[in-house]
C-alpha cells in the first residue's frame, strides 16, 4: 500500500514539476510545441506524406539556405540591427558562382571560395558604413538590397538562367553523404551510426551541464525530470535518423548546416566574442565604457552575415541547379522571422542561433506542409505572417511579465 502511495506522489511530483518547468519557461518551450504541432497537423492532413523519408530530406534541402541565413542573422538582431540585403546578396552570390563554373571552368571548391570572399567583401562594405560613417543599418541594407538586386539582373542580363552542370556543386543541396563501403543491410548505416554518435554527445554535453550547475549551486532538473529529457530528445533524434537511414540517408544539407551552427554556437557561448555580442545588444554604452570595441564585434557581425548569405546563396543555386534572376525574393524576411520566432528578443540582446534552426523548421514546414496540401501561395503568406506576429506578441508580453 505505501508503495502504491509513493509511486502516485513520485508521479505527481513529476507532473507538477513539468507544468512548473512549461510555465515557468513556455517562451523557451512555445517553439518546441508548435514545431510539434505543425508537424503532427500536417502529417494528418497530407495523410502521413509530410513524415515520409523522401519529405523530411527534400524538407532539409529547402530549409538549408534559410537556415544559414538565419544564423548570420541571429547576431545581427542580437545588436540590435537588421541586414535586409542578404536576400539579393545571396542571389547575387549565386549568380556569381555560375558564371565563375561555367564561364572561366574554375574548380568547384576555389569557386565557392571565391564567392564566400566575395560576400566577406560585401559584409566588409556595408559595416564600414554603419559602424564608420555612421549610417544606420536599417538604411544601408536597404539601399544594399537594391543595388545587388540591380547587380543580380546585370550579372544576368546577357544570360538569363544559368544551368550548371558540375555534379558536385548539385550535390551540394541534393545529395546524400555516402554509406560505409561494402554494406548492404537494406539501411544507411553510416547514418545510423553518425545519429549514435549525436546521441551520446547529447547525453554527454547535458549530464555535464548539469554537473557545472551543480557545482556551482544553481538550480537544475529533478534526476526523475532530466532522464524524462534525455529520453525525449534522444527519441527525437533517433526517430530522424531512422527514418533518413531507411531512405539516402542524412543530406550533404544538413551537415554544411550543422557545421555553420556548431561553430557559431561555440562562438556565442564559448568565447569573449560571444559575450561582447551579448553585452553590446544588452547596452552598447555599457559594454563600451567596459572596454568592448563595439564597432569592431558590429563589423564582424556584418562581415559574418554577408559571408553566410554568399553560402547560402550557393546552396540555393546548387539546389535548383542553375542561377536565376529571382533568387534571393524574399530571402531576407523568411531569415528575420526565424530569428524571431526562435526567441531572438526585438529589444536585442537574447537570442539562440540553436533555437533560430527550430523558427527555421517552424517556418519551412509551413511552407513544406501547405504546399503538399495545395494552398494557394497567397494564403501561404497570411499564414506565415500570422504565425510570426503571434510568435513575436507572445514573445514581446512574456517577457514583460518575466520583468
Amino acid at each position: 500500500m505505501e508503495t502504491k502511495q509513493v509511486k502516485k506522489s513520485s508521479e505527481k511530483n513529476i507532473g507538477s514539476e513539468f507544468l512548473h518547468l512549461l510555465k515557468a519557461n513556455v517562451r523557451d518551450y512555445m517553439m518546441y510545441i508548435a514545431l510539434v504541432i505543425i508537424m503532427i497537423f500536417f502529417t494528418w492532413k497530407t495523410n502521413g506524406s509530410f513524415i515520409t523519408a523522401r519529405n523530411l530530406s527534400n524538407l532539409i534541402n529547402q530549409s538549408g539556405y534559410v537556415a544559414v541565413l538565419a544564423i548570420g542573422m541571429t547576431l545581427i538582431l542580437i545588436l540590435k540591427h537588421i541586414d535586409l540585403s542578404v536576400g539579393y546578396v545571396a542571389g547575387f552570390s549565386g549568380a556569381v558562382a555560375a558564371i565563375i563554373l561555367t564561364q572561366l571552368k574554375v574548380n568547384v571548391w576555389f569557386t565557392i571560395l571565391l564567392v564566400l570572399i566575395v560576400g566577406l567583401l560585401i559584409g566588409l562594405y556595408q559595416g564600414i558604413l554603419v559602424t564608420r560613417v555612421g549610417v544606420p543599418a536599417f538604411v544601408t541594407t536597404l539601399a544594399g538590397m537594391f543595388i545587388f538586386r540591380g547587380l543580380l539582373s546585370l550579372t544576368l542580363q546577357k544570360t538569363g538562367t544559368i544551368i550548371i552542370p558540375d555534379a558536385t556543386f548539385n550535390a551540394l543541396s541534393n545529395g546524400f553523404i555516402p554509406d560505409i563501403p561494402g554494406l548492404d543491410m537494406g539501411i544507411h548505416v553510416l547514418t545510423v551510426v553518425i545519429g549514435v554518435i549525436a546521441v551520446a554527445l547529447v547525453i554527454f554535453s547535458q549530464l555535464k551541464a548539469r554537473r557545472n550547475r551543480l557545482k556551482y549551486n544553481f538550480k537544475v532538473l529533478s534526476m526523475p525530470m532530466f532522464l524524462v529529457s534525455l529520453v525525449f530528445v534522444t527519441a527525437i533524434i533517433m526517430t530522424i535518423i531512422v527514418v533518413l537511414a531507411k531512405y539516402s540517408g542524412i543530406p550533404w544539407t544538413a551537415i554544411i548546416v550543422a557545421i555553420v551552427l556548431l561553430i557559431y554556437n561555440f562562438m556565442l557561448n564559448k568565447t569573449k566574442l560571444g559575450r561582447y555580442i551579448y553585452g553590446i545588444g544588452g547596452n552598447d554604452q555599457a559594454a563600451e565604457l567596459s572596454g568592448v570595441d563595439v564597432k569592431a564585434v558590429t563589423l564582424f557581425a556584418f562581415c559574418s552575415m554577408s559571408a553566410l548569405a554568399a553560402l547560402a546563396g550557393v546552396l540555393y543555386t546548387s539546389r535548383l541547379q542553375s542561377a536565376t534572376p529571382a533568387a534571393g525574393l524574399g530571402f531576407e524576411l523568411d531569415a528575420i522571422a526565424s530569428s524571431y520566432i526562435g526567441g531572438t528578443a526585438v529589444s536585442g540582446g537574447i537570442g539562440k542561433v540553436t533555437n533560430t534552426i527550430i523558427g527555421v523548421l517552424v517556418i519551412m514546414s509551413l511552407t513544406n506542409g501547405m504546399n503538399l496540401m495545395g494552398v494557394d501561395v497567397s494564403y501561404q503568406y497570411i499564414v506565415k505572417g500570422i504565425i510570426f506576429i503571434v510568435a513575436v506578441a507572445f514573445d514581446v508580453r512574456t517577457r514583460k511579465k518575466g520583468r
